[in-house]
């Protein structure tokens, strides 16, 4: 370390690493929150790329990002703005300048900086030659030259070369913020040992990058920040999308059952699909359907059959399933339908967040055709939210929704690893050889039929589509009949209520202002909300994961507070469903819809005005 090197102790940080789709961004992204994860940091991650699969070379529209916030505290969302920018071009410049706070650290690869790129990022001039750049410590370093210095004599080509340089401004950050590289070293040999000097070339530029970082006089800053003070037990950093695939095997396995995924490829619920399949030594069996109609179908017949069933997909593809979703509530048979919500309409923004399916999941069938919905908060409760939809699948014999988005899908915390046995056990009300059975006939608390299992003597039955009587099951025309099935069927879901916790305020009991939120704008309403109660606002936060049906308590809580305030990234859906619930209550609104999540310091202000207002 230099002598004129600095320790400056950070309760939190945030880092934004940015370039070209091809310049390894998501990987040194979340190379670096494994790492601080691993060290005892409290981290969260937001991945941002673009849609295309390799978008245009240069341009702003390329541009792919990976932020990530970590700290010795309590972290909620991957921050607002960037105390530190890697920028690998000047369209990752010219993208992401407007997150970077005042004052903030800009590191850039210089040799990207050539008048052909200016000019496809909209550059009229070079920004690292004017003023533009003056409120911020920017660091230039020669990457791509020193890379290429680094591995000259290399076996490589200088394809393979090139590709190495994300590892340099790894290494660099590394330095600049006092971790450990032995973890990415780790990483590098598991994923090329087929490729030694890939392996040596990677390690090498890293270590490069960490040296010259030590070296040079232009960071006079080296940053600390301590671990954080967390639960002990066993951790590792996870995504919603893998979380969730884990939650529905725990789900399996606790209610000794194997367990189904029948899916189509979408994104960005793929990655549940793929970690899945990737278990076949937990019993778990997979088939990738042709289309997402086939996915949701192959599903049912596996669930009829006495697998715990489930599908993957995302608002296009949950559009696609809603007749099939439709057979699974007549016929009455547990499923978990996984939604990974992103921008749309149709093809819409398929990388980027929203919340816009929230009425869908409710009310898109045909029919009188309820079930339960419930929703994720963070990337790592969709391991907990998923096993609760599979609890309540199979407790009550119903298709359950199970909500998530893209951000949180994507994005990356610390999960405790709960052992098997600190979860609840699931019984599913299977039907057993010798019993008095009859298809719909149902237990009186939850109104849930038997499952009975096709090859166990004595419970052959009629299943399908068709409307059936009630008790016996066979086929029902008679008007009086459709009505009591309709009415069941209504009220099997909203039983579901005396088997979910009770709405939680967050903050005073009474206060001025309660927020509402659902799913994943846990993390941004949280710390707004608390951030305010710090400066003694009167402010409160009550956030939703049971959706339909709402827990018990709710217009209690809500008879309590003198304002409440809606916020969600749509144009207003759980807002427009709470006032249809309680339609004597008044909801304002707080909506966004930029394929973005919510920024806190946006939120701040709005809730500031609200406060304000008389």
């Amino acid at each position: 370390m230099s002598q004129k090197t600095k320790i400056i102790e950070r309760e939190e940080v945030v880092i934004r690493f940015s370039g070209d789709s091809g310049d390894g961004m998501q990987l040194t992204g979340t190379q670096f929150s494994d790492t601080s994860a691993l060290f005892g940091n409290d981290v969260a991650t937001f991945p941002d790329y673009p849609a295309e699969i390799r978008a245009p070379q240069g341009t702003v529209g390329g541009v792919s990002g990976f932020q990530l916030h970590f700290g010795h505290q309590e972290i909620y969302t991957p921050g607002d703005f960037a105390d530190v920018l890697v920028a690998m071009n000047p369209a990752a410049l010219k993208a992401n300048l407007k997150w970077v706070k005042p004052s903030g650290t800009i590191i850039v690869n210089e040799d990207s900086f050539t008048n052909k790129n200016l000019e496809k990022a909209g550059y009229e001039s070079d920004p690292l030659l004017d003023d533009k750049l003056a409120d911020y410590n920017l660091i230039k370093a020669k990457v791509t030259t020193l890379t290429r210095e680094c591995l000259k004599d290399s076996e490589l080509d200088q394809k393979s070369i090139l590709r190495s340089k994300n590892m340099f401004t790894l290494g660099m950050v590394y330095w600049m913020f006092d971790r450990p590289f032995e973890h990415t070293e780790e990483f590098i040999e598991k994923k090329f040992k087929k490729y030694p000097a890939v392996v040596d070339a990677n390690k090498k530029v890293l270590r490069a990058g960490y040296n010259f970082a030590k070296t040079i006089e232009a960071l006079p800053y080296n940053y600390s920040v301590a671990p954080a003070r967390i639960r002990k037990g066993t951790y590792r950093n996870i995504t919603g999308n893998k979380a969730t695939a884990w939650g529905l095997m725990a789900a399996a396995e606790r209610a000794n059952l194997e367990l189904f995924c029948g899916s189509y490829p979408i994104t960005p619920a793929t990655e549940i699909f793929q970690e899945l399949a990737a278990r076949k030594d937990l019993g778990v069996k997979t088939f990738q359907a042709e289309d997402e109609i086939a996915g949701i179908c192959t599903s049912i017949g596996a669930s009829f059959a006495g697998n715990f069933a489930v599908t993957t997909t995302s608002g296009p593809g949950l559009a696609l399933k809603t007749e099939a979703a439709g057979l699974a509530v007549m016929t009455e048979l547990p499923l978990v339908i996984v939604n990974v919500q992103r921008g749309g309409p149709s093809t819409g923004l398929p990388t980027k967040t929203e919340q816009s399916d929230l009425l869908q999941a409710i009310h898109g069938r045909s029919g009188e055709c309820p079930m339960p919905v419930i929703a994720a908060s963070t990337p790592s409760d969709c391991f907990h939210y998923a096993f609760e939809a599979g609890r309540i699948a199979l407790e009550h014999m119903t298709p359950v929704i199970l909500l998530t988005d893209g951000f949180i899908a994507n994005g990356a915390e610390p999960w405790r690893i709960p052992k098997m046995s600190e979860l609840p056990e699931i019984i599913a009300p299977i039907a057993k050889e010798g019993d008095d059975f009859l298809p719909y006939a149902r237990e009186e608390k939850r109104l849930s039929r038997k499952w009975a299992i096709p090859g166990t003597k004595g419970l052959e039955h009629r299943i399908g589509g068709l409307e059936k009587m009630d008790g016996d099951g066979t086929v029902s025309y008679v008007p009086e009949n459709h009505q009591v099935m309709s009415d069941i069927r209504k009220r099997r879901v909203e039983l579901v209520a005396n088997n979910i916790p009770e709405l939680k305020v967050k903050g005073n009991e009474e206060a001025d202002v309660l927020v509402v939120g659902w799913g994943g704008t846990y993390g941004h309403l949280t710390t707004a909300v608390r951030e305010l109660q710090k400066e003694e606002k009167s402010i409160s936060l009550a956030h939703f994961n049971y959706i339909f049906p709402l827990p018990k308590n709710t217009a209690e809580v809500f008879g309590r507070y003198k304002k409440i305030i809606v916020c969600e990234l749509n144009d207003g859906q759980f807002a427009e469903y709470l006032r249809s619930s309680f339609p004597d209550t008044k909801f304002e609104q707080h909506n966004k819809l930029m394929g973005l999540p919510f920024t806190v310091v946006e939120l701040k202000e709005r809730f500031n005005q609200l406060l304000e207002e008389k």
